[in-house]
């Protein structure tokens, strides 16, 4: 009959011989309370005790009759069991698999990262601060221009109200309309620079292709 390995506390030893003779003795020792005389024909039905109860036992034992601990212990071994592994709980379960997600998703990126067409370019004007930088300079252009145009004309037609305003429309206008032609060579530029760089993408990955396939 063996010990229930879920319930072991402290150190446990094997059974031997001496320590078989020495606990039928003492089950039968009546210089020992029956509790310990118990304890004994219990620990003798054991192929694995626990020491603590055994010590008790050798403890109240007469030292005149009792074995050396020491002949006791010879030839037995000591038994270590694992702990229980610890409970996770059900937050850390969740950031674990959090985490874990996260490596899978960064690990094939890097994996596909030769194979996959690159990210689209960011469109211009795609975000409020851009709106409003974009604004504020055409503002700015126009208010220049009519200012331009404003004092131009004052200047050609002495002094005339009307010609000065009128100058001043026209330098605003002017001013809208350099200011459409710029936008519409950036955005030009952008195009061509996302085009480019798509039908650079497959060209190198062709070409390390045929690398790897002449080697």
């Amino acid at each position: 009959m063996g010990t229930d390995k879920s319930n072991r506390v402290g150190l446990v030893i094997s059974r031997t011989d001496p320590i078989r003779d020495f606990l039928s003795d003492a089950s039968k020792d009546a210089t020992l309370s029956d509790e310990l005389q118990r304890t004994s024909s219990d620990l003798l039905l054991q192929s694995e005790i626990p020491y603590v109860p055994f010590r008790t036992v050798w403890m109240a034992s007469d030292p005149s009759t009792r074995p050396d601990l020491t002949r006791l212990f010879s030839g037995t071994r000591f038994i270590f069991s694992s702990p229980k592994p610890r409970e996770k709980s059900e937050e850390l379960k969740a950031r674990l698999k959090k985490l874990e997600d996260i490596a899978e998703r960064k690990a094939y990126q890097e994996l596909v990262k030769d194979i996959t067409p690159p990210k689209d370019v960011q469109e211009p004007f795609s975000s409020y601060k851009d709106q409003l930088g974009f604004g504020l300079h055409v503002v700015v252009t126009m208010f220049t221009g009519y200012l331009l145009g404003y004092a131009a004309f004052r200047a050609l037609f002495n002094h005339s109200p009307a010609m000065n305003a009128a100058g001043g429309i026209l330098g605003l206008v002017g001013a809208m309309f350099v200011e459409t032609f710029l936008f519409i060579i950036r955005s030009s530029n952008a195009d061509a620079d996302k085009t480019r760089k798509s039908s650079q993408k497959p060209r190198s990955s062709f070409s390390t292709s045929r690398i790897k396939k002449n080697q």
